[in-house]
């Protein structure tokens, strides 16, 4: 099980009144309040319509009732089939469900994010992106109101949680590994794919940091700023900057179905349409509950290897010991 107390990782640095920090998140217990928000898009008579995105809503809301204890008063569901104008996944009723998923939230609360529709790519603007590129979501509206981008997700769903609050989501989309723009990705052998925080930091990073958790954003992107400008000189740079800007002292993991070079299928299992990541998902924890966040990776992988080449992403929002068990 996660450790309950706070847990420091990187350089120390100076902070206010002269006293020397350091970065921390905390795990949190999921043992506090649980509120969910499951948005299935099959886009009805529009181009590229999908299948099977309604049932994965449907059925993640049943198997977190089921499986994890959460109560149906406290999930949320916006599927393009709806009755009720509020709950069709247009982009403002998407935004505003996400608001209300993190209001009030506190440590040790579980909160749970699921995404099944489609997903895509957008010209980066900030620089904390290595492949240049944003990832984004489509509302069930999105030819008449836009798409959905990460940054903005990052700043509704992570930036407002307090430390030791779980927010665990699942992007079944296509380009959806870094969705909602974690800076920390595993691999299955539960290390970081790239240079972690303490290693590379430097004083202007661990500056915009102190910023970014005291909830200075200005200030947090102020001391950032001579990396947005040299951030186009290489990934290293870029990989920097998104860490001393996203890192969060929350506790924040994401299951994604694919890279964000990849995409992600609609699929069939079972006779029934389903998005291949929420299937496996629900087939891996039915199978074993009790698994790590690298055995459920594994286990992932494995099950989607079988029949798709998408490999699904583990990322989170702080530097994070794989071999806990996952919980939510």
């Amino acid at each position: 099980m996660p450790p309950s107390n706070q847990q420091h990782f990187g350089p120390q640095f100076q902070g206010p009144n002269h006293q020397m920090q350091q970065p921390f998140f905390q795990y949190s217990q999921c043992n506090g309040k649980k509120k969910a928000l499951c948005i299935g898009i099959n886009y009805f008579g529009q181009d590229a319509e999908l299948r099977g995105c309604i049932n994965d809503a449907r059925n993640v809301q049943r198997f977190l009732i089921e499986k994890f204890g959460y109560r149906m008063e406290d999930i949320v569901i916006l599927t393009d089939d709806a009755q009720n104008p509020r709950q069709i996944p247009t982009k403002d009723n998407m935004l505003n469900a996400m608001r209300w998923l993190v209001q009030n939230a506190q440590p040790n609360d579980s909160l749970f994010f699921h995404y099944s529709g489609h997903g895509g790519q957008t010209k980066d603007t900030d620089g904390d992106e290595q492949d240049g590129e944003d990832e984004v979501i489509y509302p069930v509206d999105f030819q008449q109101n836009g798409h959905i981008v990460d940054d903005e997700m990052h700043d509704i769903m992570v930036r407002s949680l307090p430390p030791g609050c779980r927010l665990t989501s699942i992007f079944d989309a296509c380009h959806s590994g870094s969705a909602l723009d974690l800076p920390y990705i595993y691999s299955t052998e539960g290390k970081l794919k790239e240079p972690n925080l303490a290693a590379e930091a430097g004083s202007g990073l661990m500056s915009a940091f102190s910023s970014y958790s005291r909830g200075d954003i200005g200030g947090a992107l102020q001391s950032a700023m001579g990396l947005v400008k040299t951030a186009t000189g290489g990934n290293k740079k870029k990989a920097e900057y998104a860490k001393a800007t996203k890192t969060s002292p929350a506790d924040v993991i994401s299951w994604s179905g694919c890279k964000d070079s990849q995409t992600s299928a609609d699929a069939t299992e079972a006779g029934q349409a389903t998005g291949a990541m929420s299937y496996a998902f629900m087939l891996a924890l039915n199978q074993n509950p009790q698994q790590s966040y690298m055995q459920l990776l594994k286990s992932l992988r494995e099950i989607l290897r079988a029949k798709y080449s998408q490999k699904p992403q583990l990322s989170s929002s702080h530097p994070m010991d794989t071999n806990i068990m996952f919980i939510c």
